[in-house]
């Protein structure tokens, strides 16, 4: 069945650069608008960033200008590049359709340090 699969999360010195992946399977990915969520300790899960079927993209005004979302139906992905990470963006990162709303994968850690 459905399943989203998110990998590339890791430890990166400020001002560094990740990108994060997330492969979905079980459904017809390219009709899905897909997002990426964030969640930090003893906070509330945020919306990262959106990208719809069409490629409309929307960011948090928070990683506007930092953080690129992108998606490539031919490998089920969508894309999630950081630049000039802060320690503010340490969190467990999660990739979501929005037509699956209960469907989470496990997250991958992003960790921000000096």
């Amino acid at each position: 069945q459905e399943q989203l699969v998110e990998s590339g999360g890791g430890l990166v010195q400020v001002g560094g650069s990740l990108r994060l992946s997330c492969v979905a399977s079980g459904m017809i990915f390219s009709i899905n608008s897909m997002e990426w969520y964030r969640q930090a300790p003893g906070k509330q899960r945020e919306l990262v960033a959106s990208i719809s079927s069409r490629g409309k993209i929307n960011y948090a005004h928070s990683v506007k200008g930092r953080f690129i979302i992108s998606r490539d139906n031919a490998k089920n992905t969508v894309y999630l590049q950081m630049h000039d990470l802060e320690p503010e963006d340490t969190a467990v990162y999660y990739c979501h359709a929005l037509a699956y709303p209960f469907l989470w994968g496990q997250g991958t850690q992003v960790t921000v340090s000096p």
